[in-house]
């Protein structure tokens, strides 16, 4: 017998709790690493006498860092799911902890550039292992789930900064403890169920060839375009905001972790919402308002001064949180088993060059449009990025393609 029991409004058997628990802890660990550089990026600037072309710099050397995760995913459709997923979270650990050690700004992108690539290589592929595991009907709320679990890792940075603040090294070190924990991920984890079942009964060929095939191509190639633009706004704005509380409003670090903490509970909040809404009313009419009000209340933050930055901030991490599980069940959807960590990855791939993208135009106008200024402009790809989603068909409820 396999009972089943309740998880929130999820229905999961034993099997599917332990893949919800132990997916949840391979997120922890990069979501905690990766928010560790954008809470202590003022005392990282200062500390490195860094302006804002240079963090720009740092920003775009991360995102290259995706490029990276693409030919690891593409092992994860091959030899299965929990290895790379373990081996991710290994090499985030790694690369985090030396980035303890950076002497240099230049030397702690380098680092951090092998860390992006592995936690992007994680993100992807447990979104594939959770859309493959959970139930038809409640895809969006398991991806909800992990989502809202993983912020448990960025509520730990935001706690602990403020106590040790400026000595950012210090929750570096922290990160390695994922070293100790990626073999416990290796042996617990269950592999996906689908994953398993397409690999014993099809010869896995080039997941890439398989993408470029029809439909898959066309959904890829939407998908990828509309992440990428909207990066153009959300890189620049996610990985500058507290350099702009900070320099530009002159915000204390308490006050920072103050308006952290409260989006974080708009966010926690929203994911669960995202769940539900999307399992109810599908993706793409979700997906497309959503986005849009995502871009919106991101430019709205640097719009203003104090009062709309925490306004904009708290409305931006709502929206963003509740797109996060319609979009995770989506593009779980869109794509066949032998090759959904590809995609993904794939999409990855793009967003980092729409980030570069706009780190590189707010690094060239702000000295004129001032940072905030800058940051704005990527609204207006935003925008354009969420009508590309009119294109993609509805998938909701509907069996995964092998």
């Amino acid at each position: 017998m396999n009972p089943r029991q309740t998880w929130g409004y999820i229905s999961l058997d034993r099997r599917q709790r332990v893949t919800l628990i132990w997916a949840a802890v391979a997120v922890v660990i990069p979501a905690f690493e990766g928010t560790v550089l954008v809470i202590a990026m003022p005392a990282v600037a200062t500390e490195f006498h860094a302006d804002t072309p240079a963090l720009s710099d740092l920003g775009s050397v991360l995102a290259i860092g995706a490029l990276g995760a693409l030919p690891l995913s593409t092992l994860a459709d091959r030899y299965g799911r929990k290895r790379l997923i373990a081996v991710g979270v290994a090499g985030s650990s790694l690369a985090n902890f030396a980035s303890g050690f950076a002497p240099s700004i230049a030397i702690l992108a380098f680092l951090k550039l092998f860390a992006v690539c592995f936690e992007v290589l994680v993100a992807g592929v447990v979104t594939a292992l959770i859309v493959e595991e959970a139930p038809t009907e409640h895809r969006g709320a398991a991806v909800s789930v992990i989502a809202l679990l993983s912020g448990v890792g960025i509520f730990l940075v935001v706690v602990a900064y403020p106590l040790i603040a400026p000595n950012w090294r210090w929750l570096f070190y922290a990160g390695g403890i994922g070293v100790l924990v990626a073999p416990l991920i290796w042996w617990l984890l269950p592999e996906s169920k689908a994953w398993q079942s397409v690999h014993a009964t099809r010869v896995t060929g080039s997941a890439m060839r398989l993408l470029m095939q029809p439909p898959w191509r066309r959904r890829l190639v939407i998908l990828a375009a509309m992440t990428g633009l909207l990066a153009i706004l959300l890189e620049p704005a996610g990985l500058l905001y507290t350099v702009y509380a900070s320099f530009v409003l002159h915000w204390s670090t308490l006050l920072i972790s103050i308006l952290i903490v409260v989006s974080g509970i708009a966010g926690a909040v929203a994911y669960l919402g995202g769940g539900y809404l999307t399992d109810r009313f599908g993706r793409r009419g979700p997906a497309i308002v959503l986005t849009v009000a995502t871009a919106a209340s991101t430019s709205l933050s640097f719009a203003t001064g104090s009062a709309g930055f925490f306004i904009g901030n708290v409305l931006w991490s709502g929206f963003a949180s509740a797109n996060t599980p319609v979009f995770g069940a989506w593009s779980g959807e869109l794509f066949p088993t032998r090759a959904r960590a590809t995609a993904e990855a794939s999409i990855a791939v793009v967003a980092a060059i729409g980030s570069i993208a706009g780190l590189q135009i707010v690094a060239a106008l702000a000295s004129t449009t001032g940072l905030g200024g800058a940051i704005q402009l990527g609204g207006v790809a935003a925008l354009a990025g969420a009508l590309l989603l009119l294109l993609l068909p509805e998938t909701k409820q509907q069996p995964l393609p092998e």
